[in-house]
């Protein structure tokens, strides 16, 4: 199917007499600056984290409980937070969770009036807090390019909004290290808080339905419509109050999909792949390639940057496709299997002791972590209409599950083998239960069309 109808988007044209507008670019670069202030505020705590131990006398075990605080409300809430979104729209509920978790980070950074089990109790649930709100974010984002773009630009404006979360670090990251050096762990919350609360109506006043959007001329409508997007994809108010929300009968017709099932699974290990780059990776350098601390720091920092870049390629290299006419399944499939095998070299780093070869190698890897890494792109291509909010809570849930056991099972295996070699094979079999999953489980890729069932 080819999905750019250049001759619809002619008609469209000179029946109103004007180009089409691009505010759909305008509305994923909104998206872009959001999920930077979320990666900042998720990242805030590991940077506030030692100045805070210190005056609120938190030991080593204080701070893991608090840490851990933020993932597990982010897998609970993943669900009610899709659910929220197919019931309200993502305007809506998107809003109200920027101002949540703006308000419970500004609020952390007020916490320094207790301390001991007082501080960690009170820490712990506004982390707890800020995760429960932040949990539509990502379903929210992939929800509304689902409905602004067509297949043929879906690919690279979803590496767009993803590629925020190795941009955050680039760009926050300096600041919040400067705040906490200069000002104390209280000013990252608070001026984070702030920037997210400043932020809102930026969001409020450049983000809509493209069917409600008063910067949309009709030929970017028809543009986006006729190529996939689902521009009403939001309820308007009759409808919610018609409505009830999602049935749970929708639910288990994801569950019982095999090509959801497959995009799961495969969102799944994709995570795995980067949850071992952000928990252990740093620590594999040091101890197995015996890098000092300040050293492995700056060395950490070039896969996050290649995971940018692949990420941005990734998308740019599916839609392309797409717009040379072939089909979506293999434009998709492409990247994603192309982008795994490249991950799967970082297994060549048990095989060499030279720290330039370690680091070209793990930079290659997450380059093509980074252009596989098209989860979120496949799930807007996929969700049903009517539950994408939901569906892709499902997909992050997975996602996610895999930020809770990764470290552990890594854990367990340096225990019971006292090196690395071993984790770097279990990190690349993520990568082909990837390549499987795509290639032998979720067949064609398609929008997947609910049954109304009770």
């Amino acid at each position: 199917m080819q999905w750019e109808n250049k001759e619809t988007v002619a008609a469209a044209s000179s029946a109103t007499g004007a180009k089409k507008t691009n505010v759909r670019w305008m509305v994923v670069a909104v998206l872009f600056f959001v999920t930077l202030i979320n990666y900042a505020d998720r990242a805030s705590i590991s940077l506030a984290g030692p100045g805070m131990a210190k005056e609120l006398g938190l030991s080593v075990v204080d701070m893991g409980f608090i840490f851990s605080a933020f993932g597990w409300a982010y897998v609970i809430f993943q669900l009610p937070g899709g659910w929220l979104l197919d019931r309200f729209g993502s305007k809506m509920i998107y809003s109200l969770s920027i101002l949540l978790w703006s308000l419970f980070t500004l609020m952390t950074g007020l916490a320094g009036f207790v301390t001991g089990a007082t501080a960690v109790m009170v820490i712990f649930i506004l982390r707890f807090l800020v995760g429960a709100a932040e949990s539509p974010s990502f379903p929210a984002n992939s929800r509304i390019v689902a409905s602004w773009f067509p297949a043929s630009e879906r690919g690279t404006a979803a590496a767009i909004f993803n590629s925020a979360q190795y941009g955050s670090t680039v760009f926050f990251a300096p600041l919040m290290g400067w705040l906490a050096h200069t000002y104390g762990w209280h000013s990252v919350f608070t001026v984070l808080g702030l920037i997210g609360i400043a932020f809102l109506p930026v969001f409020r006043k450049l983000v809509h339905s493209p069917n409600r959007h008063t910067m949309v001329n009709a030929a970017e409508l028809a543009y986006m419509e006729q190529g996939g997007a689902l521009v009403n994809i939001d309820p308007d108010k009759q409808e919610r109050a018609a409505h009830k929300g999602p049935r749970l009968s929708y639910l288990k017709q994801l569950l019982s999909s095999r090509m959801m099932l497959g995009i799961y699974f495969a969102q799944y290990c994709l995570n795995a792949i980067g949850f071992f780059f952000i928990t252990w990776f740093p620590v594999y350098l040091v101890q197995e390639k015996h890098m000092s601390i300040m050293k492995a720091g700056m060395v950490a920092a070039i896969p996050a940057v290649c995971g940018f870049v692949g990420g941005i390629m990734g998308g740019f290299v599916s839609d392309m496709l797409i717009r040379r006419g072939m089909s979506l399944s293999l434009a998709r499939k492409i990247p994603i299997v192309g982008g795994m095998v490249l991950c799967c070299i970082m297994v060549l780093c048990n095989y060499t002791d030279s720290e330039s070869a370690v680091i070209f190698i793990m930079a290659m890897s997450f380059l093509g972590k980074g252009i596989g890494g098209m989860g979120w792109t496949v799930n807007a291509d996929t969700a049903p209409k009517e539950i994408a909010g939901l569906s892709g809570s499902v997909l992050n849930t997975f996602s996610n599950s895999s930020s809770i056991t990764t470290p552990v099972i890594t854990g367990y295996i340096l225990q019971v083998t006292g090196s690395f070699h071993a984790v770097l094979w279990f990190v690349i079999a993520h990568a082909v239960v990837v390549m499987l999953c795509y290639l032998f489980v979720v067949g064609k890729i398609k929008r997947f069309i609910l049954t109304d069932t009770p």
